[in-house]
């Protein structure tokens, strides 16, 4: 089975300049939006319609909006909150996706140069790290790459 390049990327602390810079460089073909919320206006370039439009422009990515890969409003309430911690936003994220079955949608979906885009500047604590880690445990031909 082929390998399939998954990068992920987070777009705050970043100038537009570094963030597309970082996508056209390795090749993405096309960013997974998995924010819940991706028309706030403190996303700046990368609101929806602006960052699609920019994409398309500037390196030629396509542009996918997929909700289900987004923490639910709840369990991302609740961690901003500092209801819950890292560790009980992990488990709560990691049985939604269980729950979704969200490996079953990405095995038809998913393409070699995709990347997760969400808004922290690290993966270390951010759901793309938690999104990619569990499609490479469930479909095993990734190499994941954070950008």
């Amino acid at each position: 089975m082929k390998k399939i390049n998954l990068y992920t990327i987070g777009f705050t602390k970043k100038s537009a300049k570094e963030f597309f810079t970082k996508l056209r460089d390795p090749g993405v073909n096309r960013i997974l939006d998995i924010r819940l919320n991706n028309t706030s206006q403190l996303a700046g370039f990368a609101k929806k319609d602006d960052l699609k439009f920019f994409l398309k422009e500037i390196a030629g990515i396509e542009y996918l909006h997929l909700v289900q890969l987004s923490p639910t409003k709840e369990i991302l309430d609740s961690y901003k909150k500092k209801k819950i911690d890292w560790t009980e936003y992990q488990r709560q994220f990691t049985k939604m996706m269980e729950e979704r079955r969200i490996e079953t949608l990405m095995s038809k979906e998913l393409a070699d140069g995709d990347c997760l885009l969400c808004s922290e500047d690290s993966p270390k604590h951010c759901h793309r790290r938690l999104v990619a880690e569990y499609l490479k445990n469930k479909l095993g031909n990734l190499e994941i790459n954070h950008l």
